[in-house]
């Protein structure tokens, strides 16, 4: 997992000169109260983040780092253990979403903060994604949804915006697959000519309104929504999943994944055959009671 390195107690001019992109970009006197959303999740953040910041332990060289087996054991021991769900509420659903595949009602949707230099990130775009979405995106089961997470500056941001762009000319995927098929992506960069080059490779039609597109304050306002939303759920590190509310931290052994997405599915399938409470039924008022509530009501409007 890629993890920014924490400094020392730093000054407050360094305070402010490391502040995110979403704080740098926050209007001055905007309100700070957060919305009932945010109030809705906070606990299940508060969980979320503590799970994540372990998991960010090991994968950065904690000395205790847990087996295959048991992470995978985590995740099956119990159908609602580690699951919070109004984190699940995150997922979109969006029809027109360029950054997701798989059916916009899939049982499971699995939501992936991860950014274009990040090693680990690659890894599970190579040796673990392409299963899933043959396993379970194709059979209708799970909907991967992206959420660009630059944490290594601008050259990150840049990916991501060019990302962003791609999807507005229906390539994103083929874009996420060019940009992670080399290991060493992070070393080369993200330039504007690399860039072009990665949206050549993914078939974009039209590179002139690619560039236009990943330039414009459309993509940095799509790629700060990704960022708030990722450093308000308490992930620093890169990639952070979640799935179904259920938080995954680091490229996982593939064994993981498969654990949480089904144990999910089954969840979903059980709620599904559940019986619904009815709501009760309410009795249509008689001649004579409308006649009396219109009377009372007339009273009422004339007493005020």
């Amino acid at each position: 997992m890629s993890q920014k390195t924490p400094a020392q107690k730093p000054s407050a001019q360094k305070t402010a000169a490391r502040k995110t992109p979403a704080q740098r970009n926050r209007k001055p006197g905007a309100s700070r109260t957060p919305s009932r959303k945010g109030v809705a999740i906070g606990a299940a953040v508060a969980a979320a983040a503590l799970l994540l910041g372990v998991a960010s332990q090991f994968a950065t060289g904690g000395s205790e780092r847990p087996s295959h087996d048991t992470a995978a054991a985590s995740v099956s021991s119990g159908p609602d253990e580690g699951v919070y769900p109004e984190l699940a509420k995150l997922a979109r659903r969006d029809e027109g979403d360029a950054l997701a595949q798989g059916r916009k009602d899939a049982p499971v949707v699995l939501i992936e903060y991860a950014d274009f230099k990040c090693s680990y990130c690659g890894k599970f775009a190579r040796d673990t994604e392409p299963d899933l979405v043959r396993k379970y995106v194709d059979a209708g089961v799970l909907r991967i949804e992206w959420r660009n997470f630059p944490i290594f500056g601008e050259d990150s941001e840049s990916a991501a915006r060019a990302a962003w762009a791609a999807g507005r000319q229906g390539r994103f995927w083929e874009f996420h697959k060019a940009a992670y098929a080399d290991p060493d992506a992070k070393g080369k960069g993200f330039g504007k000519d690399r860039l072009a080059e990665l949206a050549r490779t993914a078939g974009v039609p039209d590179l002139e309104r690619f560039h236009a597109d990943r330039d414009s304050a459309a993509a940095r306002e799509a790629v700060r929504k990704d960022q708030e939303e990722a450093y308000g759920l308490g992930a620093t590190s890169t990639p952070s999943f979640l799935v179904n509310g259920r938080p995954i931290a680091g490229a996982q052994p593939e064994e993981v994944f498969t654990a949480a997405v089904e144990a999910a599915a089954r969840k979903a399938k059980e709620q599904e055959k559940a019986p619904q409470t009815k709501a009760p039924e309410t009795k249509a008022p008689s001649g004579a009671e409308s006649a009396r509530g219109a009377k009372s009501a007339e009273s009422g409007e004339a007493a005020r």
